[in-house]
């Protein structure tokens, strides 16, 4: 079995209108969408090729209460969802659902680290299929967290996760940006949230072909770019954007 405690496992959007949003991604991001099949449950699939790449649902309405906006979560693996729950509460974090189990599925939990940046906690039932490689265009290839302060936030998940630092590169007035991964592999970067973010958050980059296209398809169906197309290490682009309900993604690629 493979261990994927402190891997990122499974992405999700929650929002106010699932069909827009559904048609906004397929156009995007040219993403399949599929009705999950689970029985009383209006949960939808995103998929590139063949391969499962996220869920798309409606904002629950007991988090819509309590202020829930549309937004991506990410679900990162563990061995144990109740004893790393109770990590979490040990260290600062706040459990926002406490664990539950999805009949067939697995086990997860949603989760805020003690600086308020949502996420959740999975363990599924038997061994996920193989991933295609991670820059395969449609899958989400990067997690990046703008945290309160970087440096705790990073030594938080750490203690939680065994993430391991990479490179740490300094972006001069906008602090230092830490690369983290497990074993060999860097699958995201923490750095501190700019002054103008309410709060801390995850941000979810996908893959896309062509930047330039997606940039221009990310304006014509609704989104708003708000950062980009700007180049990165490794000769690659970014463009980070919100989607016609206010959801923030990001999508990065090539110039072609």
């Amino acid at each position: 079995m493979t261990d994927h405690h402190g891997s990122f496992v499974w992405y999700e959007l929650m929002t106010s209108d699932t069909k827009a949003a559904e048609a906004f991604y397929k156009t995007v991001i040219g993403w399949d969408a599929a009705d999950s099949g689970m029985p009383g449950v209006e949960y939808t699939l995103f998929s590139t090729n063949g391969t499962r790449v996220a869920g798309l649902m409606t904002v629950p309405a007991e988090a819509a209460a309590m202020g829930a906006r549309p937004a991506w979560i990410g679900y990162i693996g563990c061995n144990d969802v109740d004893a790393v729950a109770a990590e979490i509460k040990k260290a600062g974090g706040r459990i926002m659902r406490e664990p539950d189990d999805i009949p067939g599925i697995g086990r997860f939990a949603v989760a805020a680290d003690p600086q308020g940046a949502v996420f959740c906690l999975f363990k599924g039932q038997g061994e996920p299929p193989e991933m295609p490689p991670m820059n395969t265009p449609g899958l989400i290839a990067w997690r990046e967290l703008n945290a309160g302060d970087g440096a705790t936030a990073f030594d938080f998940y750490a203690g939680l996760f065994g993430w391991r630092k990479g490179q740490a590169m300094d972006m001069g007035p906008a602090g230092v940006y830490q690369m983290y991964g497990k074993g060999d592999v860097d699958f995201g970067g923490i750095m501190t949230k700019m002054p103008e973010a309410p709060m801390p958050y995850w941000l979810y980059y996908i893959n896309v072909a062509d930047i330039e296209a997606t940039h221009g398809r990310i304006n014509a169906n609704g989104g708003k770019v708000l950062h980009g197309p700007v180049e990165v290490p490794g000769g690659m682009w970014i463009v980070q954007g919100l989607d016609p309900q206010g959801a923030m993604f990001a999508v990065v690629g090539p110039k072609v």
